[in-house]
């Protein structure tokens, strides 16, 4: 059981910046790849962004790419999702998730694959 808790949300303007952060327990963080997906009001959950197991592997969604960075740390446990230039098509709940026990360069885009997922943390842009 892998327990992930998400924080770093608020209220921003458009054009400000955020960094998310989820937390993962245990000592399998490393053999997991980390995703986060976010879910808007009225829409179904939809992939953000995705790090492999060692992190040299990084895949965005359109809407993100360029714009938001992931990254993780292996020694500590964590997933990073960095946001500039937010827009308030980014207001959305955001969930990490882990995939458990993934290959090493997988990057799973699905959230089906996902075997693990956080509570989320609210992310709300205003014009």
């Amino acid at each position: 059981q892998v327990l992930l808790r998400e924080s770093g949300g608020g209220l921003v303007q458009a054009g400000d910046s955020l960094r998310l952060s989820c937390t993962a327990s245990g000592r399998t963080f490393k053999e997991h790849a980390m995703g986060w997906f976010r879910q808007a009001p009225g829409k179904e959950r939809e992939f953000v962004a995705v790090v492999n197991r060692i992190g040299g592997n990084t895949v965005y969604s359109d809407a993100v790419k360029g714009r938001f960075t992931i990254s993780r740390d292996n020694g500590q446990n964590i997933v990073y999702l960095v946001m500039d230039r937010l827009n308030v098509e980014d207001t959305a709940a955001y969930y990490c998730a882990a995939q458990k026990g993934s290959d090493w360069f997988a990057t799973p885009t699905e959230s089906r694959a996902y075997d693990y997922w956080g509570q989320g943390t609210q992310v709300i842009v205003s014009s």
